[in-house]
């Protein structure tokens, strides 16, 4: 009888079509992933290029491309205001409005990717929108910006057209073929439903229909699990095609507006102001020519990675076809850089010859490995390696498990992004410090050395000192994160805080010549702990919740977004208070009360440079802060649950605005443009403050409603 009863409750996954899928916890069918669900999965990769798209734009607006007056002269031209201004007025505005709207935009992008959830159509519909517009503005201040003649103009204005009305056919075949390829899934999902097993209890005393435990039971399918090990593989190369589309951007979009050779800064021998020094060459048109394929071919991959019909549940016949121009525009944007690289890297044929040379090497010796027997000697002898590498620093069976695990595996990510860039940056610090480098042997210094070294000696031997420290130890960490046993310790953290403190003490005696500035520059950092924490102690009484697992990681997705965006504004702030837009005086002038090693602008626009002084400092200081309190577990998910981590963030991005509105400009018009820009972030940023306080406000009320119902029913009881 019991062997009948386990027979007749044994239920397949097909019997009822409306069946509860484990997966979801719902009575409902599983429901196939939408455009917006499938949008919602380029947010990592769309998060790093819109804030690599911020960092260049930021960049290029307070170092507009032809460089600025160095010296006063008879014609009104002020020292530190940008010649582009007053050789190309029309491209200096169609640059500097495209660069603004497009640093706008990018920063709007970051939010709203901070925000959206995974199937919201109204605030997809919103990125997409401010995604198409930070795409022409980017295109806009790289034609305005790199080109000065009519063969640059004619050729970016026609690159630039045909890049559109690719985008526009792209958009207009999704439009069009938007419903197939859909219901060929459906089929497979069916045949994946799990089996109800339903195992006796033999009690006499209960009823004999209740004497059993629905147990889940998977069947397994190879077809189906093919399919998603395939799904999953493609989605590996997408989100490494999308990288390199996103590195590529930025780097040829730097290079366009800062071209090799740099700038003519006289009118000597016919030439130009703030024209490249190699225009006149053959050499230049070529550099030029690639450098621009790149870029736009790079633009065109990002369209095409994040078109919807791309990442199907049941890949359609045409897949391979469309999933295969990605690798052919990524081959002609590799082929660009290297063009361009050589192009604009040497002067002479012979070397030429020889940069171009490396890759075609390149590409014997892997065709040689591939193909040979070199490939399995090579991968044997790695394989050996990294077994012994385990055995010395692996991580002790039974340390790390569970969630612990995944926190972990995130937290290396992010800490190796973030050493990688403290790297960066504090190696250019190094070669170019602050104050920059005397021009001649005279008064007593010598040539190309620094010029703070000898006005400011104490300064800057706390900023050099600092400024390696933390160069050296964030070499450390990124050795220390190729251990789990090391990054299971607190050494791993003493460390990060100790790089971070490098940065903090560089910045305050790098970036201003005042005694008063650097304490003020210390003491934001501890303004702003001061407010997450009291913050949290006021506002964090919420009790801990049921589903811990679900919400823990929902929480480190909000928490990867939000250092992110605090790694790359730390770095970004960093670099632009060390250098000031307009340089440095590079001489002393008693008469004019100038001295060598201070910034331009705070002699010629003392107020611009107060504003951008302060507003750059408080963003970096609130990047700091917001990157070490995300490191730590058990801050960063009382900040995060209380929304006070995000006032860090929008403080942050709100300082971001003010110093690229002070120190990017000189003229009340354009100001004016940044400044409305900031407002239009502003009022974006309250709405979304509203919109936080809605869904506080609404949780509460439901959660009430949920207790007086339980209430009442067990007053009924």
């Amino acid at each position: 009888q019991m062997t009948s009863m386990a027979t007749n409750n044994l239920q397949t996954g097909d019997a009822s079509p409306t069946e509860q899928d484990p997966a979801n916890g719902s009575g409902k069918p599983p429901q196939k992933p939408c455009a917006d669900s499938k949008l919602y999965e380029f947010k990592e990769q769309l998060l790093l290029l819109s804030t690599l798209v911020a960092t260049v734009t930021y960049v290029a607006g307070l170092n507009l491309p032809g460089g600025y007056w160095e010296q006063d002269d008879p014609g009104g031209h002020m020292a530190g205001d940008p010649i582009l201004q007053d050789t190309h007025y029309r491209r200096y505005l169609i640059f500097y409005y495209c660069n603004a709207t497009a640093l706008a935009a990018s920063l709007v992008v970051s939010l709203i990717l901070i925000i959206l959830k995974r199937k919201d159509h109204v605030w997809t519909v919103v990125l997409r929108v401010v995604m198409v517009l930070d795409l022409l503005g980017l295109m806009g201040a790289y034609g305005a910006g790199s080109c000065r003649d009519a063969f640059t103009t004619i050729y970016a204005g026609v690159t630039f057209f045909l890049l559109v009305l690719i985008i526009i056919a792209v958009f207009f075949y999704v439009s069009v073929n938007g419903g197939g390829g859909d219901n060929s899934s459906s089929k497979n999902n069916t045949s994946s439903h799990p089996v109800s097993v339903s195992i006796p209890i033999y009690d006499p005393k209960s009823n004999p229909d209740s004497n059993s435990i629905p147990i889940s039971v998977s069947k397994s399918n190879p077809d189906s699990n093919l399919n998603l090990e395939t799904k999953k593989e493609e989605k590996e190369k997408i989100n490494v095609l999308m990288l390199l589309a996103t590195f590529v951007v930025t780097i040829t979009y730097v290079a366009g507006l800062n071209p090799p050779g740099g700038f003519w800064s006289s009118t000597q021998d016919r030439h130009r102001l703030s024209d490249p020094v190699l225009q006149a060459r053959g050499r230049y048109r070529g550099f030029f020519v690639c450098n621009t394929t790149s870029f736009a071919v790079s633009l065109l991959i990002i369209v095409l990675l994040l078109e919807r019909k791309l990442l199907k549940d049941k890949l359609s016949q045409n897949f391979t076809v469309r999933f295969m121009a990605p690798y052919v525009w990524i081959a002609v944007t590799m082929l660009g850089l290297m063009g361009a690289y050589a192009a604009g890297g040497c002067r002479e044929a012979d070397n030429t010859t020889l940069v171009l040379a490396v890759p075609v090497g390149v590409c014997l010796l892997l065709w040689f490995i591939t193909y040979r027997n070199g490939w399995e000697q090579l991968t044997t002898k790695l394989h050996d390696v990294s077994t012994n590498f385990k055995v010395l620093f692996g991580i002790p069976k039974g340390t790390c498990e569970g969630a612990k695990e995944a926190h972990q595996q995130n937290t290396r990510y992010l800490v190796m992004l973030l050493a990688t860039l403290v790297v960066t940056i504090t190696y250019q610090a190094g070669l170019d410090p602050p104050g920059g480098l005397w021009l001649d042997n005279q008064d007593g210094h010598k040539m190309s050395h620094p010029v703070l070294q000898m006005t400011h000696p104490t300064r800057y031997r706390v900023f050099f000192y600092s400024n390696s420290a933390a160069f050296v130890t964030s070499l450390v960490v990124i050795m220390m994160l190729q251990s789990k046993f090391l990054l299971n310790r607190h050494t791993l953290e003493a460390t990060l805080v100790l790089d971070l403190f490098g940065l903090v003490t560089a910045y305050g005696a790098g970036s201003t010549r005042d005694v008063n500035a650097s304490f003020y520059i210390i003491a934001l950092a501890g303004i702003v702990l001061v407010y997450v924490i009291v913050h949290i102690t006021i506002t964090d009484h919420a009790p801990e919740p049921e589903d811990g697992a679900a919400v823990l990681k929902d929480l480190d997705d909000k928490r990867k977004v939000l250092l992110l965006v605090a790694i790359l504004a730390a770095t970004l702030t960093y670099q632009a208070g060390l250098t000031p837009p307009g340089g440095f005086w590079l001489a002393d002038d008693q008469g004019l009360d100038r001295h060598a090693g201070f910034p331009v602008l705070f002699n010629n626009y003392p107020r611009r440079y107060n504003a951008f002084f302060y507003c750059n400092a408080t963003s970096f200081m609130a990047s700091i802060t917001l990157i070490l309190l995300l490191v730590n577990p058990k801050l960063y998910r009382p900040g995060i649950r209380c929304y006070a981590l995000y006032v860090c963030m929008l403080v942050g991005m709100f300082g971001l605005m003010g110093a690229y509105a002070a120190g990017s400009a000189r003229q009340l018009k354009t100001s004016i443009y940044v400044l409305t820009l900031v407002g239009m972030v502003l009022a974006f940023i309250a709405f979304l403050v509203f919109i936080f306080w809605f869904i506080i406000k609404s949780e509460a009320s439901s959660k009430d409603g949920q207790d007086e119902a339980v209430h009442s029913n067990t007053d009924k009881n």
